[in-house]
């Protein structure tokens, strides 16, 4: 194993993991030098075991044993030393720099898949994670994001995730009628005059279906209302208006994948 010990965080080496914000990191200027930051050892394992390819590793040298192999630098350091690093204690020991993926075609996305979520929106990453580690495990076969989404490989989003943002296909996509292009119907997530029940018949045997959810606080824009071929809504009890996205979504999984 390549190990290299460090005494401080100032090497331009561990800049990543240090210094770099998340903007800097997906290097939208060259997006194919682009990376991202994985954390902990579980979420970093399913993120090579689906092709993911690592830079580098940090942590502290009561880790490495459990750090895989791959010949790349495993920069290790004192606990005192990595405890600088905002966030180094959730990372449970390890971290790991990755290259980021090229992201597929919409159409590519979509293909053979007949249930999709749609994050229109979503910015925070702790929601986006969540949404993630729904989908894949109510019965969503893909994700499409709209531009304005956080960056599903966001260190936090990873984390939530548990993981699950490097088993689902996903990708971002440009307008609906990609959506529409490929013959799914839309089913919105929103509290209006038009909407249904999240149970409600019409909604039952739809083939290819694509749920939109929207932004925290606002939701989805009345444009995108209007666009959507279903509004759906799920009940509440006790005067409660709404549910946080990731669990509004993780219910209209549930009840729309069957």
């Amino acid at each position: 194993m390549n190990t290299i010990y460090i005494d401080n965080l100032g090497g331009v080496e561990v800049a990543p993991y240090a210094r770099l914000t998340e903007a800097q990191l997906l290097n939208r200027l060259h997006p194919d030098e682009g990376v991202f930051i994985c954390e902990s050892l579980k979420v970093i394992r399913v993120a090579l075991e689906h092709g993911m390819e690592p830079v580098s590793f940090l942590c502290e040298e009561k880790f490495l044993p459990q750090v895989p192999d791959y010949g790349v630098p495993v920069y290790t350091a004192e606990r005192a030393v990595l405890k600088q690093l905002t966030g180094y204690e959730l990372s449970r020991g390890v971290l790991c720099c990755m290259r980021r993926p090229t992201l597929p075609p919409v159409a590519t996305v979509l293909e053979g898949a007949r249930r999709v979520a749609v994050l229109d929106g979503v910015v925070n990453s702790e929601n986006t994670g969540a949404i993630f580690r729904a989908a894949a495990s109510l019965g969503i076969d893909t994700v499409l994001l709209t531009r304005t989404c956080c960056d599903p490989l966001n260190r936090r989003a990873c984390r939530v995730s548990m993981g699950t943002v490097f088993q689902l296909p996903w990708t971002f996509m440009d307008n609906y009628m990609q959506l529409k292009d490929n013959g799914f119907a839309t089913v919105a997530l929103a509290l209006t005059d038009r909407s249904v029940p999240i149970d409600a018949s019409v909604l039952k045997g739809i083939e290819k279906m694509a749920v939109i959810l929207g932004t925290e606080g606002d939701g989805l824009s009345d444009n995108v209302l209007r666009q959507a071929d279903y509004v759906a809504r799920i009940p509440m009890q006790r005067g409660v208006d709404s549910l946080n996205v990731a669990a509004a979504a993780a219910v209209a999984f549930w009840e729309l994948s069957k």
